[in-house]
Parts: structure tokens; sequence; C-alpha cells
């Protein structure tokens, strides 16, 4: 757990400024393109997805920065539940966030001219990375359920 612990925050961090990214580039687009004779921006459902993303990342970071903290102040071994718990949310959330970017962005947010794709795979690539998100669930759902039945 010494290296794995840090490295999975190294990989969130990475996945939470190209969350950031994608979320600008989908307000630059919602900003200067136009359907149906109005600015993407205008749109109501863009507006709840731009929304959404800002939320999703804003809670991608608080968990991040609350696992840093206990890592920082504890250690790692007594962090394990927060390294799961960070590991296993903030790739999922990301893929959201990128998903929702390249929705907005049409069918120019799957090119290389734009960022999302390759960050998307990214996200996905952190799911299976370092184990899979069902078993790091399985071991964090043991450990909070022996926290709590003592």
């Amino acid at each position: 757990q010494g290296r794995l612990g840090p490295g999975r925050m190294h990989h969130c961090m990475r996945l939470i400024g190209a969350a950031q990214r994608s979320l600008e580039l989908a307000c630059h687009r919602a900003n200067s393109r136009t359907t149906f004779g109005r600015l993407l921006s205008k749109h109501q459902s863009v507006r709840e997805d731009i929304s959404k993303c800002f939320s999703e990342i804003e809670m991608a970071r608080l968990l991040l920065l609350k696992a840093c903290h206990k890592i920082d102040t504890q250690g790692v071994p007594a962090s394990v539940d927060m390294i799961a718990a960070t590991k296993t949310t903030i790739p999922f959330l990301v893929q959201k966030v990128i998903d929702r970017c390249m929705q907005i962005h049409g069918a120019g947010g799957l090119t290389e001219d734009y960022m999302m794709a390759e960050a998307y795979n990214y996200a996905r690539w952190c799911r299976q990375a370092d184990g899979p998100d069902q078993v790091h669930q399985m071991a964090l759902g043991k450990q909070i359920i022996d926290r709590f039945s003592g």
C-alpha cells in the first residue's frame, strides 16, 4: 500500500485536471456553436449538463483533498478506506463529466483536436489499473461494516 495509495491519488489529480479542461472546452464550444438559431449555451439541457459537470468535478476535488489530508496526517495504512473510495469514485465521475463535454462538442469531441477522447480512455484505464473497482469496493465495504460492528 505504501506506493499504491499515493500513485492512485496522482492518477486522480490528473483526472480532475482533465475533467476541468474538458468543462472549459465545452463552455467555449457552447458559447460559439449555434443550433436552431441559438447558441448552445442558451439551451436548458446544455446548461444542465454544464451544471452537473461542475458539481461532479467539485465533488471529486473535495474527495481527493480529504483523502490526501488523511494520508498526510495519519499515513497510508490508516487511509486505505479513503484511498479506495477515491480510486473507485473519481475515475467514474470524470468519465461521466468528459462524456457530457464530448456530447456538447458533438463529433468534434472524438477527434485528436481536443484532448477529451484521450482523457476519457485514461479515466477508463484508471478504473482497471491497480485492481478493478469491484475489488476495492468489496474491501472497502468489509472495512466499513467491521468498523460499525464492534
